[in-house]
């Protein structure tokens, strides 16, 4: 009798292994997601074939000096800020902007689309810095002078670029997955000049819209898209981002009850709701099938940004800083670890820095906003 036990309880376990075998991904697996990846960052950036790209390559207008010395925002951030608050009667703000926005300038940038869940009638395909500007016009009751406006991955970047200067990749893995990085101006076609380097918002939560990622997509990854805000889209996103691993998790859970392997095959009420399933749940989670993929498909991502970045400049070796904030990255007990293990085995030839961004959105922002008012101020004279 205890021997049938011993049988039933064995198969049950393999047969567990089997289901959660589906979110394994192979070496190969990932070097594929990476090369698409790539291929998908070349089109966003290109004129002729952007409109089409799945990852959008947006340019931010945050620059450096053609020399690579340097970048356009403040060597002495403190000072820049002085000058800024001293020279201005009205106080100037910046602002991180976590969505797809397609810039005309650093304060100037039309909102393509809404990601996350998010919806607001009346804002896409509208200049956010107007908006922002008419509202506190309408207000009355105080001076604003709206400067710039950032990505959250740029504002990580630039934060981080203060405690390290070879920080030049920004990355969220938070509710959503995004990342910015420092492009060749001469490959950004969608905006004039070729001396030096552009941060572009690669907007790659989108990446797999247009087909790239469906042989990897289980059922559970169709069902939440499914059931989203956004059907059909931000399909990467979906794979790594915190608002939707939760989910991801509640679906294998009720499959295992379903068949008899978990709780006996009762589930409750709750496990049965939509969204009842939290993300911090998970992150409670040291060995999670579900957000083990998320950090190899977000590390596969990250590769392709850096194998990229080094051959574009014709590096032999390349040493390089991401700076990374998040709720994903910086709660999960192991997420972190086995994404840095992940990129570093996919980019051979870079040594990679990590580092955590503290307040990295609204330090960031401040500091883009000193330095456009320092530049404004110094046009005016």
């Amino acid at each position: 009798m205890l021997d049938d036990r011993a049988r039933m309880e064995a198969a049950k376990k393999e047969k567990v292994e089997q289901i959660l075998a589906e979110f394994q991904l192979q070496e190969e697996d990932l070097k594929k997601v990476m090369r698409r990846m790539q291929k998908e960052m070349d089109r966003g950036l290109r004129l002729e074939t952007h409109e089409e790209a799945s990852v959008k390559m947006l340019p931010t207008y945050v620059r450096s000096t053609p020399e690579g010395s340097g970048t356009t925002w403040a060597p002495h951030p403190e000072a820049a800020v002085g000058s800024a608050l001293m020279k201005h009667k009205k106080l100037p703000l910046g602002f991180t902007f976590s969505f797809p926005v397609r810039h005309e300038d650093i304060d100037k940038g039309i909102l393509l689309n809404w990601t996350k869940g998010f919806k607001a009638s009346g804002a896409e395909g509208n200049n956010v810095v107007g908006l922002l500007r008419d509202a506190i016009k309408r207000r009355g009751d105080f001076e604003m002078d709206v400067v710039a406006m950032v990505n959250d991955t740029v504002a990580t970047m630039i934060s981080c670029y203060y405690e390290d200067h070879q920080c030049e990749v920004g990355m969220i893995v938070g509710t959503g997955c995004n990342a910015c990085y420092m492009e060749e101006m001469q490959n950004v076609e969608l905006v004039e000049g070729d001396e030096g380097r552009m941060c572009v918002n690669t907007e790659w939560g989108a990446f797999g819209d247009s087909g790239e990622l469906d042989e990897f997509l289980l059922e559970y990854d169709r069902l939440v898209d499914e059931s989203s805000a956004n059907p059909g889209q931000q399909l990467y996103e979906k794979l790594i981002g915190g608002k939707y691993m939760g989910e991801l998790v509640r679906l294998v859970l009720l499959r295992l009850v379903d068949e008899n392997l978990l709780f006996h095959g009762e589930a409750s009420e709750q496990l049965r709701t939509r969204g009842a399933f939290e993300t911090r749940f998970v992150s409670q989670v040291e060995r999670c099938s579900v957000s083990t993929r998320a950090a190899h498909m977000c590390s596969a991502g990250l590769a392709g940004v850096i194998n990229r970045m080094r051959e574009s400049r014709s590096e032999d070796v390349m040493r390089i800083t991401v700076g990374v904030d998040g709720s994903v990255y910086k709660l999960h007990p192991s997420f972190k670890e086995r994404f840095h293990a992940s990129v570093r085995r996919l980019t051979p030839s870079c040594e990679i820095t990590f580092i955590e961004s503290e307040e990295g959105s609204g330090r960031g922002a401040a500091l883009v906003s000193a330095v456009a008012c320092k530049k404004a101020c110094m046009l005016g004279q």
